[in-house]
Protein backbone atom coordinates (compact mmCIF):
# COMPACT_ATOMS: atom_id res chain seq x y z
CA UNK A 1 0.00 0.00 0.00
CA UNK A 2 0.84 3.66 -0.63
CA UNK A 3 -0.39 6.75 0.09
CA UNK A 4 -2.66 8.56 -2.49
CA UNK A 5 0.04 11.44 -3.06
CA UNK A 6 2.36 9.22 -4.03
CA UNK A 7 0.37 8.19 -6.97
CA UNK A 8 -0.41 11.40 -7.95
CA UNK A 9 1.81 14.09 -9.99
CA UNK A 10 -0.77 17.24 -8.30
CA UNK A 11 -3.16 16.95 -5.64
CA UNK A 12 -4.77 19.90 -4.11
CA UNK A 13 -7.93 21.30 -2.50
CA UNK A 14 -10.06 24.61 -3.39
CA UNK A 15 -13.53 26.14 -3.13
CA UNK A 16 -15.99 25.13 -5.25
CA UNK A 17 -18.02 27.87 -4.61
CA UNK A 18 -18.67 28.90 -0.61
CA UNK A 19 -20.31 25.74 0.15
CA UNK A 20 -18.25 23.30 -1.41
CA UNK A 21 -14.74 21.91 -1.50
CA UNK A 22 -12.95 20.18 -4.23
CA UNK A 23 -9.69 18.28 -4.95
CA UNK A 24 -8.32 17.72 -7.86
CA UNK A 25 -6.04 14.75 -8.62
CA UNK A 26 -3.69 15.13 -11.85
CA UNK A 27 -1.85 12.16 -12.57
CA UNK A 28 1.33 11.58 -14.91
CA UNK A 29 -0.39 9.06 -17.40
CA UNK A 30 -3.05 6.49 -17.57
CA UNK A 31 -1.87 3.46 -15.52
CA UNK A 32 -1.38 5.36 -11.94
CA UNK A 33 -4.65 6.94 -12.91
CA UNK A 34 -6.18 3.59 -13.49
CA UNK A 35 -4.50 2.46 -10.00
CA UNK A 36 -6.28 5.02 -7.94
CA UNK A 37 -9.74 4.48 -9.64
CA UNK A 38 -9.72 0.81 -8.98
CA UNK A 39 -8.87 1.45 -4.81
CA UNK A 40 -10.39 4.77 -4.08
CA UNK A 41 -13.62 4.91 -2.71
CA UNK A 42 -16.16 7.04 -1.37
CA UNK A 43 -15.83 4.91 2.14
CA UNK A 44 -12.10 5.83 2.67
CA UNK A 45 -13.11 10.31 1.85
CA UNK A 46 -16.09 9.83 3.89
CA UNK A 47 -13.85 8.61 6.79
CA UNK A 48 -10.99 10.92 6.36
CA UNK A 49 -13.22 14.05 6.13
CA UNK A 50 -16.43 12.92 8.47
CA UNK A 51 -18.38 13.59 5.93
CA UNK A 52 -21.82 11.09 4.65
CA UNK A 53 -20.69 8.86 0.78
CA UNK A 54 -23.62 10.23 -0.68
CA UNK A 55 -22.70 13.75 -0.29
CA UNK A 56 -19.33 12.75 -1.87
CA UNK A 57 -19.02 13.45 -6.23
CA UNK A 58 -16.05 11.73 -7.94
CA UNK A 59 -15.33 12.48 -11.40
CA UNK A 60 -12.98 11.10 -13.64
CA UNK A 61 -11.77 13.41 -16.54
CA UNK A 62 -9.68 10.41 -18.60
CA UNK A 63 -8.45 12.51 -21.84
CA UNK A 64 -6.40 14.38 -19.08
CA UNK A 65 -5.56 11.99 -16.39
CA UNK A 66 -7.29 13.37 -13.34
CA UNK A 67 -10.03 13.07 -11.12
CA UNK A 68 -12.21 15.13 -9.48
CA UNK A 69 -13.68 14.91 -6.00
CA UNK A 70 -16.34 16.95 -4.43
CA UNK A 71 -18.21 17.20 -1.36
CA UNK A 72 -20.20 20.15 1.32
CA UNK A 73 -17.92 22.21 3.12
CA UNK A 74 -18.54 21.70 7.08
CA UNK A 75 -18.82 25.67 7.50
CA UNK A 76 -19.63 28.33 4.67
CA UNK A 77 -15.94 29.82 3.18
CA UNK A 78 -15.37 33.03 5.02
CA UNK A 79 -17.87 31.85 8.04
CA UNK A 80 -16.83 32.55 11.65
CA UNK A 81 -16.21 28.90 12.08
CA UNK A 82 -14.25 28.48 8.58
CA UNK A 83 -10.47 28.23 9.49
CA UNK A 84 -9.52 28.08 4.97
CA UNK A 85 -11.42 30.66 3.49
CA UNK A 86 -10.33 29.17 0.31
CA UNK A 87 -10.11 26.04 0.52
CA UNK A 88 -6.67 25.43 -0.22
CA UNK A 89 -5.29 24.18 3.03
CA UNK A 90 -7.70 20.81 2.89
CA UNK A 91 -6.20 18.40 0.63
CA UNK A 92 -3.41 16.48 3.33
CA UNK A 93 -6.13 13.86 5.07
CA UNK A 94 -6.95 13.06 0.90
CA UNK A 95 -3.19 12.63 0.66
CA UNK A 96 -2.46 10.40 3.18
CA UNK A 97 -4.70 7.77 2.23
CA UNK A 98 -3.54 4.70 1.98
CA UNK A 99 -4.40 3.04 -1.18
Amino acid sequence: MKRLIESTKILRSKNAGPLFITFDLIFDGDEKMKYVQERLTKKMIAEAYGVEEDEISIIAYDVVHSIKITFPRKHISGSLEDDDIYGCQQHMPLANIEI
